[in-house]
């Protein structure tokens, strides 16, 4: 049967309407995905994938937003009034997430829109320009930071150099690592993606003019991602360090190349570079100039070996400064050498609490969240350079006891590095977990200088703790061990030798003894 003229009608109606529902929705899709209109779901090909989340910092986003939170509450807060650049380290947040969080601590909350974020380029030789990541989101798991996406169009007009080219991205941690802190402190803010791929004075120069040529005028922040010195020893990073961080607080580019240039022909054992971000470190300073920037602030400086985690031989620098405009001076007081207060009198109510609650804070942090605080007390007394023991208990029983008794590092900074190892490195027992960690209990042995003695009979038991030395082996023995199993001193020794791996007589023979006492304190007395 053919259709009647009623039929085709309505046909022709539903047609119609089918076509204006069509032209409805692809007229919605074009306004949502305009550059005025951010992407709430940018398309897979748009979005950058964290690449080192679980590395060099937390993959869930419960611990990560937990370890960044201890780290904003624990930084230092200066009164700058108007931000316009940040320098901030990019290594793994065990080892330089205070000092970034000491950085972004100075921005949090402020009405900031966009942020520029200057990486180092460490995975492709040979590149020059500047490469952008122009639409999209960089992901991360505390979500998506969003480009923005026209500023990026803006930057690469300015610029031939400023290019996009994904493999300069694609492996690159520089960039990766501060977007959860921006995540945090900026929660609105989106972010515009930059890879600096040279630190040619020229080169940053134009970069930096053509970031100040887009954003003057609005509330745009940029961050300069750079580490500092590479592997000399922890003395030697603090004088390299200190060199660069004051020729960045002048504000003058120039003086940054020529303190770097001054370090590297020192010839300072183990040094690699005086900072992976020169290029950005640049870049942002003639960007700041041009930004009216009046000042620098250096907020603080650690390195690597400064940490429960890291190692005094070879180390990493970490410095964060503010670039800033209007009143205010330039000032690099952090770097300012602190002559630590030696001390024979016993130490404080106060100083036990601080020393047992920043090993408890350092246990606890690291179960947590995979990072730990940095030690940096108030009291010059708990900087001087002393041994210690940390022990663990578990009502009364032994699970844990570790110790430094070398003095060449603070005193503070033993004790959260031998309560890591004391309860994640003691071979006698698995490692803590978080299940039974509220059942442990702290005990921290400050130790005096240890001194070798020519006879066995001068060890006093209840007084004196003792190191056997022999034929390459060693062990040693707290103070109160003897006391707590009660050996008398013979019985002590004895058992020394036996911990060193030895024959229980090796005392009697040739062995070395040393001696020293140890001011005892826990958790609860």
């Amino acid at each position: 049967m053919k259709p009647n003229i009623r039929d085709k009608l309505l046909y022709a109606a539903i047609i119609l309407v089918l076509i204006g529902l069509a032209v409805m929705v692809s007229t919605r899709n074009k306004a949502a995905n305009s550059a005025d209109s951010p992407k709430a779901n940018p398309s897979p090909a748009e979005i950058r994938n964290a690449v080192v989340a679980g590395q060099f910092y937390p993959d869930d986003p419960g611990e990560l937003g937990r370890a960044i939170r201890y780290f904003l509450d624990d930084a230092v807060v200066r009164s700058i009034e108007s931000p316009v650049a940040l320098v901030v380290p990019h290594a793994g947040y065990v080892f330089s997430g205070q000092i970034a969080a000491d950085a972004f601590k100075q921005v949090e909350g402020n009405p900031i829109s966009t942020a520029i974020i200057l990486g180092t380029n460490h995975t492709t030789a040979g590149f020059l320009g500047a490469s952008i990541w122009p639409r999209g989101a960089f992901r991360t798991p505390l979500g998506d930071a969003l480009i923005d996406e026209e500023l990026a169009e803006k930057l690469m007009a300015t610029d031939d150099r400023i290019t996009f080219r994904r493999e300069l991205h694609a492996r690159e941690h520089s960039v990766e690592v501060e977007i959860p802190f921006i995540q945090m402190v900026l929660p609105n803010a989106k972010i515009v993606p930059l890879v600096v791929g040279s630190a040619d004075f020229d080169i940053c120069r134009d970069l930096g003019h053509s970031i100040a040529s887009v954003i003057k005028g609005k509330p745009v922040l940029i961050v300069a991602s750079s580490d500092l010195s590479h592997y000399p020893s922890h003395d030697g990073a603090v004088l390299s360090d200190g060199h660069v961080l004051r020729a960045v607080a002048t504000l003058e580019p120039q003086k940054v190349t020529q303190a770097i240039s001054e370090e590297m022909s020192r010839g300072t054992p183990g040094l690699s570079t005086c900072a992976c971000g020169e290029g950005p470190i640049l870049t942002a300073m003639f960007a700041a100039k041009e930004l009216d920037a009046t000042h620098a602030v250096v907020v603080s400086y650690a390195n690597s070996g400064d940490t429960p985690l890291g190692e005094m031989d070879r180390v990493v620098g970490y410095g964060a400064v503010v670039l800033a405009r209007g009143p205010g001076e330039s000032d690099v007081s952090p770097l300012m050498a602190k002559e630590p207060e030696s001390s024979q009198s016993p130490l404080t109510t106060e100083q036990k609490h601080y020393l047992l609650d920043l090993a408890r804070r350092t246990i606890d942090r690291y179960l947590t969240t995979g990072t730990a605080p940095l030690a940096r007390p108030t009291d010059a007394v708990l900087y001087a350079k002393r041994g210690a023991f940390v022990t663990l208990k578990d009502r009364g029983r032994l699970r844990g006891c570790i110790g430094h008794m070398t003095e060449d590092r603070p005193f503070c900074q033993v004790i959260s590095a031998m309560a890591l190892q004391a309860a994640f490195n003691d071979r006698r027992f698995q490692p803590v977990t978080e299940d039974e960690w509220k059942n442990l209990s702290i005990e921290i042995s400050a130790l005096t200088p240890y001194q070798k003695i020519d006879s066995p009979d001068k060890i006093v038991i209840g007084r004196d703790g003792v190191l056997l030395r022999k034929q390459g082996y060693s062990a040693v023995y707290l103070p109160q061990v003897a006391q707590e199993q009660g050996w008398n001193r013979d019985e002590m020794l004895m058992h020394l030798c036996e911990k060193a791996g030895l024959a229980g007589d090796c005392w009697k023979r040739d062995a070395e003894l040393f001696i020293f006492q140890a001011e005892v304190f826990g958790e609860g007395e």
